[in-house]
């Protein structure tokens, strides 16, 4: 079936979905997004995602033209709409249609909202049996006095130059470290370390976008008893690990084995990172907002 589209408030097929050449997301990345996952009928940490999007939007003084409730309910009916119970789920807000300068003030008409939900594979899934092989790129991350990491925005450059890197020798994700050459996060997911009988992910300090799935992950953690700590580590750290994984909404947990040529441990996925895996799984078929059941929204209806 061709997926319909939400673009401020209307549904159309994807084949018909556009915005204009002078919306000001397409020509300077000037606005906010977030990738949801949706599970056996529910929207995974849909609160959660969608309070990061009005803060990170509230940062950057864009003015979402939708209520929260308006706003959940968008994202459950474009599910509805597409018949999907499991399925990646992109909210985008742009600054919407100026002209060619920056000024943000010269926008009018209001920003642009739009919803695409559909099917996702970030990784084969052979890779979350064997694991990845990572590369530490020369990128770095950009500077949180720069770029607010917690400002999930339209500008990706910074991940996408990493992410070209990684492609063209061959793999599929690499490490980023910071300024100060600690490890930030991978191109596109949050890093774990289990090492010495705890768990380590870098604090938010270094450079990191604090991920809702990382946020799961240290709940679970510590659920399951695993001392967590969240600290800054350079690369020496990952290499004499004895597991190492990845987090993100698209990628969920997937195991790393190699890093730069290191074998992390013994080569394959250890039993801590076996083992969230299996709670978190567990986790995202039975947590989240039903999509079956729409809530009323307040003020202007979707």
């Amino acid at each position: 079936m061709d997926r319909l589209v939400y673009i401020d408030g209307r549904f159309v097929p994807a084949a018909e979905a556009s915005i204009s050449v002078f919306d000001h997301g397409l020509l300077y990345g000037d606005g906010v997004f977030e990738g949801i996952r949706a599970y056996n009928g529910r929207v995974f940490r849909l609160d959660e995602h969608l309070k990061r999007l009005y803060n990170g939007a509230k940062a950057i003084l864009l003015e979402i033209p939708l209520s929260l409730d308006e706003m959940r309910e968008g994202v459950l009916e474009t599910l509805r709409r597409n018949q999907l119970s499991d399925a990646y789920i992109r909210l985008v807000v742009t600054r919407g249609v100026g002209d060619l300068g920056l000024d943000p003030r010269k926008c009018h008409g209001g920003p642009t909202v739009f919803i695409i939900a559909d099917a996702i594979e970030l990784y084969p899934p052979e890779f979350y049996e064997r694991g990845l092989e990572l590369i530490t790129v020369v990128t770095r991350r950009n500077l949180p006095e720069a770029i607010n990491p917690a400002v999930k925005s339209l500008n990706y450059l910074n991940n996408i130059l990493a992410k070209i890197e990684v492609t063209r020798a061959g793999l599929l994700e690499g490490l980023m470290l910071n300024h100060e050459g600690y490890v930030a996060e991978a191109t596109g997911d949050n890093v774990f370390l289990y090492t010495g009988g705890r768990l380590v992910t870098p604090p938010t300090s270094v450079g990191i976008l604090e991920g809702i799935t990382r946020a799961a992950v240290i709940e679970l953690a510590r659920e399951l008893g695993i001392p967590i700590v969240e600290e800054r580590f350079a690369r020496l750290s990952v290499y004499t690990s004895d597991e190492c994984f990845l987090t993100g909404t698209a990628a969920e947990i997937i195991p790393v084995v190699m890093v730069d040529g290191r074998k992390i441990g013994e080569g394959v996925p250890g039993p801590i990172t076996k083992q969230l895996m299996e709670r978190f799984r567990a986790l995202t078929m039975n947590e989240g907002v039903p999509i079956a059941l729409a809530r009323e929204p307040q003020g202007r209806p979707v």
